[in-house]
């Protein structure tokens, strides 16, 4: 009885001319832009040389560093606090029984995913403009805990699907021997999750740190962040400085990412 011919999806045809066309669709704008952030001329059009003056013209900018810092620290208070919110999240939706109402728990705080990101603006601009009518403070406090509300989730997942894989008779194992609840955490679990908490902790820091929407209708004026303030720029006229941070914006990017799998090899 002859055996079946093997099923190899790269070997059907079409398969190699569809993925070479998505690659180029999601891969050449991006390049194009990193490509046109090192030109040396005015235009954003016309290559005039290689160049790093915009790069040296952005970091010069006084908009842009205040810009950037703004971000930054936005991003990081922001993720910090997500972070921690996500892991008591989990924690507390994960290391128990099955009961009735843990999968409107976990619908709950998944529901900012799956809101169209202008209603959650819309939302936090209405009971913000009162609150700071109320209190008389306009800082960034408003915008750290909008970042930090639709952070959660982001955060959340996967720290959850790391303590889902995890063994939990280990954590049994220390009860047994007389660990109190703290030091098992402290001493089993929160190692063996660290690498969850990282990778939650990075996905919500770049999430944050490139938020357009939310930032642009929680934000008092002098509040721009670097997104905002690129958006600003556009508005008024396009220059290849805003290729440079736009590409500065995704070597941050790569830089996370290369970050976290180097710890995880490490971990491994």
């Amino acid at each position: 009885m002859a055996s079946r011919p093997h099923f190899d999806i790269r070997r059907q045809p079409g398969f190699v001319a569809i993925a070479l066309f998505t690659f180029a669709v999601l891969y050449l704008p991006i390049a194009t832009l990193v490509a046109y952030a090192f030109n040396a001329s005015d235009s954003v059009t016309v290559w005039g040389g290689l160049s790093l003056r915009w790069f040296v013209e952005a970091s010069r900018n006084a908009a842009v560093q205040d810009a950037a810092w703004r971000s930054f620290v936005i991003a990081t208070s922001a993720a910090t606090v997500a972070t921690i919110a996500a892991t008591m999240a989990a924690i507390a939706t994960t290391r128990t029984p099955p009961y009735r109402g843990l999968g409107f728990k976990y619908a709950f705080i998944n529901q900012p995913l799956m809101v169209p990101e202008i209603v959650t603006a819309v939302a936090l601009l209405i009971v913000f403009s009162r609150i700071k009518v109320w209190t008389g403070y306009s800082g960034l406090g408003y915008l750290i805990l909008a970042h930090t509300a639709f952070c959660i989730p982001f955060a959340y997942l996967p720290i959850r699907a790391r303590l889902e894989s995890m063994d939990s008779s280990l954590e049994r194992a220390a009860a047994d021997l007389y660990a109190t609840p703290w030091r098992a955490f402290r001493r089993v679990t929160l190692p063996l999750l660290r690498p969850g908490i990282i990778a939650g902790f990075m996905l919500a820091f770049v999430i944050s740190l490139d938020d357009v929407v939310i930032t642009e209708f929680v934000k008092s004026g002098g509040q721009d962040t670097l997104p905002t303030y690129m958006l600003g720029q556009i508005r008024r006229e396009v220059t290849p400085e805003v290729n440079a941070i736009a590409t500065a914006f995704l070597a941050l990017s790569v830089l996370l990412v290369t970050v976290f799998f180097v710890i995880n090899r490490k971990k491994a």
